[in-house]
């Protein structure tokens, strides 16, 4: 005989399961973006990284974590700027966060220290530049963090980096 407890985690476990990601957009005084370059995949990102919901971490603190570990700088993050489900074709779905990081000064900038075990580098790109280094859904999840941001409105709704009507 089933007892609730074991029905109830019987069912949990059969759930679909879906990954979490959260990151920060930072830019610099002139409005340009922050991308790292991972040395696991192609194109560049920004800071941040999978949310530890086994820890009991939330996307806020997954970000604020991710940030810290990739470039070295502990930086609360603010409002939340776009959430975008992306669909993976080797890989459960992903429900990416991009929070605002804020605008850098250059003492900041200049404290970067890269996780050297996951990134290559990091850059400043313009906007306008912003589609050669991000690939596939990033890339429209980015510009609509940069247009939230820009109009003050709320968390922009995707599904694989493009609006949802």
């Amino acid at each position: 005989m089933t007892t609730p407890d074991a029905g109830y985690a019987a069912y949990i476990a059969g759930l679909p399961r879906v990954l979490a990601g959260a990151a920060s957009l930072f830019r610099d005084a002139n409005g340009r973006v922050l991308l790292v370059e991972p040395n696991y995949r192609k194109g560049w990102a920004l800071p941040g990284g999978t949310v530890e919901s086994e820890t009991g971490e939330g996307p806020r603190q997954g970000a604020r974590r991710e940030t810290a570990e990739e470039i070295g700088l502990d930086v609360a993050p603010g409002r939340l700027l776009a959430v975008d489900w992306v669909r993976g074709p080797a890989r459960p779905p992903i429900v990416a966060y991009v929070y605002d990081g804020g605008v850098l000064t250059a003492d900041r900038l200049a404290a970067i220290r890269l996780q050297e075990e996951e990134l290559l580098s990091w850059r400043l790109v313009a906007p306008a530049d912003l589609d050669g280094y991000l690939l596939g859904p990033l890339a429209g999840r980015v510009r609509a963090a940069l247009a939230a941001l820009a109009s003050g409105s709320g968390p922009v709704e995707l599904e694989d980096g493009e609006p949802v009507a």
